[in-house]
């Protein structure tokens, strides 16, 4: 359970939502209501794959980001540019661990500036501070 201080944290950026596990969730929630959670999903498989230590894990992670989310008519192919798509494709027969890096960087960009503002705007987000504000008022005054 966040605390209300938490939860209002998550509002500070967009790292701060991401590195929180109920923010994530929350966050999570908010991208499949606007059917986009391939943008985090991504983002979460990338921050997975740069600390994989086993070449040979390298090489099969990498061909799974991949097919989930890079190739053409991939289940949850995320939106990026043709160039990005193109370099990623050209270099994953040899993947090293930085090979998702600007695919990434565009997509945490774009939760950045468009998803997160929609989620902190959104309806989920102000009901999950007002509980929490609720609950915290209710901790402070249990004579009431």
């Amino acid at each position: 359970r966040s605390s209300a201080g938490e939860t209002m944290a998550w509002s500070e950026s967009v790292d701060t939502l991401l590195a929180n596990k109920d923010g994530l969730a929350a966050f999570r929630t908010f991208l499949k209501s606007e059917f986009s959670e391939e943008n985090v999903e991504f983002w979460l498989a990338c921050e997975d794959f740069k600390k994989t230590k086993s070449s040979t894990k390298i090489t099969s992670k990498a061909q799974k980001i991949y097919s989930d989310f890079i190739q053409a008519d991939a289940p949850k192919e995320i939106n990026i540019d043709f160039h990005t798509k193109t370099h990623i494709s050209q270099n994953i027969s040899e993947p090293t661990l930085s090979c998702f890096d600007d695919a990434q960087r565009l997509i945490y960009s774009l939760m950045a500036k468009d998803s997160f503002p929609r989620f902190l705007r959104s309806e989920a987000y102000k009901e999950l501070v007002k509980k929490q504000e609720n609950r915290n008022q209710k901790r402070w005054l249990p004579f009431l």
